[in-house]
């Protein structure tokens, strides 16, 4: 681990102010940065909520309420609040098992489910359960986040070709633990009879998502997003779909009808559908609710602290109230026919990009959408389904990079053992019991790195004062991702503006988690004027050439 030492922040003076006086100093800036953003968002939040089983509305409604509401409630300053492809397993998961083959109603039910979990998070808020995401392993939130990315693309993939997943599944029905690979394994089936024209369509959409971003400065200004759609509208005008009938192509007889485009109701107004409460209290309304919770928080918190790291002035998210101003905008967006919100990476680390400096940026950017929609909804009806799956499908490779997996093996094969376990039961299975199951092989692979069962999930340190005034936090035994809660808490205590030492000569472990979680606080400890200074590392050594790889006894 690198050491950290520093001085207070001396330009605090040019910090960005926050609220109405923030806006005032820097209105010209983020209304540019939440254009540019809303130009992103807009055909995002389309597909998102297509690929999650609801109208396409309802992520509009989203991006509105989690741009001009939530962007004045959440802990975050340059965060960009909506719809995101990480909540679409959700979402969709909710919608197939509450309906049971309606999808109207079982959209109604997700609705009711976004509703309470809202509420839960605006409770956990209160009870200030924001530290609670320091205790998931890393390695496990990315393995959860690639296995979202290939249930996208695997299903997004279909709609590109131009055709449906097929009903029948390749899994035998007495294999229902692997029934998720269908979407995957049946493929080949779709690629065997696609639409020829409604495949182009996808395939231009694709290729615009992965070759628009190289051409750096038009990029910056037109986002590859809004490129493949405007692509996809001109295609879908060129070869006429959306008339009745159809075409020949090979010998084989295709439609070009409007089921290939999007389907919008006449107004924003229109669009607003209520919950339907009366199946709240069942088992399965309860194990959606915990999903929204967890999959929502984690996503929101973790977004939060990583675009903090790119915050040009450093400015540090409050977890607690982050939880507050979701679970508000999930309730409401619910309430209204909306889907579930996050604070969202890829827009968020564009609206710093793009000079965002408060979290005004994120209220235009859901002002953009909502006077686009109101004054030119006819556009959108415009687009085909196709260009907007092959958004998703992208979007779903970036989530599963293979480069993703390569960084988790030089950190550690444990580091992708965690990975692949959860990704591939999240696939194949559920997204929770494949959390759960990756966090079960964390704990077991510490437990045989040497960690006790008393120590699993509390650590073992000590806090004092020297006699001339420096902290020392005295580590021991082991720290895992499983006690560092109780660790961040302790530090999150000490005195700012100190000289703190932290001392591992009584350690023998320090999994990845915490090595790379100890950097961040270090950070952050230097950045408000503090220092920090590690001692008794001399027995310990990574585990690989990594430096944020685990630390482990040895020569």
């Amino acid at each position: 681990m690198a050491e950290h030492n520093g001085s207070a922040r001396t330009d605090a003076e040019r910090i960005p102010r926050d609220w109405i006086p923030g806006l005032v100093e820097n209105w010209k800036s983020d209304v540019v940065s939440g254009f540019i953003i809303f130009l992103i968002a807009l055909p995002l939040s389309l597909g998102i909520a297509l690929a999650s089983g609801a109208p396409p509305i309802a992520g509009v409604i989203t991006a509105i309420i989690g741009g001009m509401l939530v962007s004045l409630l959440s802990g975050s300053y340059v965060t960009i609040n909506g719809p995101a492809a990480g909540l679409i397993v959700i979402v969709l998961g909710a919608i197939t098992a509450l309906g049971e083959g309606d999808p109207v109603a079982g959209y109604r039910y997700a609705l009711a489910v976004g509703v309470v979990a809202g509420a839960i998070q605006i409770i956990l808020g209160l009870l200030k359960a924001g530290r609670m995401t320091n205790f998931f392993p890393l390695s496990v939130v990315h393995g959860m986040l690639a296995g979202i990315g290939v249930i996208i693309m695997s299903r997004q993939i279909h709609i590109a070709l131009g055709t449906e997943q097929p009903e029948h599944g390749v899994v035998p029905e007495e294999w229902p633990v692997f029934h998720g690979l269908n979407s995957i394994l049946t493929i080949p089936e779709s690629i065997l009879h696609l639409n020829p024209i409604v495949a182009l369509i996808g395939l231009v959409s694709i290729l615009i998502m992965v070759l628009w971003p190289l051409m750096s400065r038009v990029a910056k200004v037109v986002p590859a997003p809004l490129v493949a759609a405007g692509a996809g509208i001109g295609l879908a005008a060129l070869f006429g779909i959306g008339r009745e009938g159809g075409y020949s192509f090979m010998g084989g007889e295709h439609e070009l009808g409007p089921q290939f485009l999007l389907d919008l109701p006449p107004s924003l107004l229109a669009g607003i559908t209520f919950p339907d409460f009366s199946q709240i209290y069942t088992p399965t309304s309860i194990r959606w609710i915990i999903a929204f919770v967890f999959v929502a928080s984690l996503e929101s918190l973790l977004t939060a602290a990583a675009i903090d790291k790119l915050d040009p002035w450093k400015r540090r998210s409050n977890m607690n109230r982050e939880f507050l101003g979701k679970g508000a905008g999930n309730m409401i967006s619910s309430l209204l026919g909306g889907l579930p919100m996050i604070a969202e990476v890829v827009r968020s680390s564009a609206n710093i990009f793009n000079g965002a400096k408060t979290r005004w940026s994120n209220f235009f950017h859901g002002a953009f959408i909502l006077l686009f929609v109101a004054l030119v909804p006819g556009v959108l009806e415009m687009i085909p389904l196709a260009a907007l799956a092959g958004i998703l499908v992208v979007i779903g490779y970036r989530l599963a990079n293979p480069a993703q997996f390569v960084h988790a093996l030089h950190i550690g094969r444990e580091e992708l053992l965690f990975m692949l376990v959860t990704m591939i039961i999240v696939v194949a299975e559920d997204l929770l019991i494949g959390v759960l199951m990756g966090v079960l092989v964390g704990l077991v692979v510490a437990v045989v790195r040497g960690t006790s069962i008393g120590n699993l999930f509390r650590p073992s340190m000590e806090v004092s004062e020297d006699s001339t005034g420096t902290t020392v936090v005295k580590f021991r035994r082991a720290l895992g991702f499983g006690n560092f809660v109780g660790v961040r808490g302790k530090l999150d205590k000490l005195p700012q503006g100190k000289k703190v030492i932290l001392d591992f000569s009584e350690a023998h472990f320090v999994d990845h988690t915490v090595v790379e979680r100890l950097e961040d606080w270090e950070a952050e400890y230097v950045r408000d004027g503090g220092e920090v200074e590690r001692r008794g590392l001399e027995h310990l050594h990574h585990a690989t050439h990594n430096p944020l790889s685990a630390l482990v006894k040895g020569a």
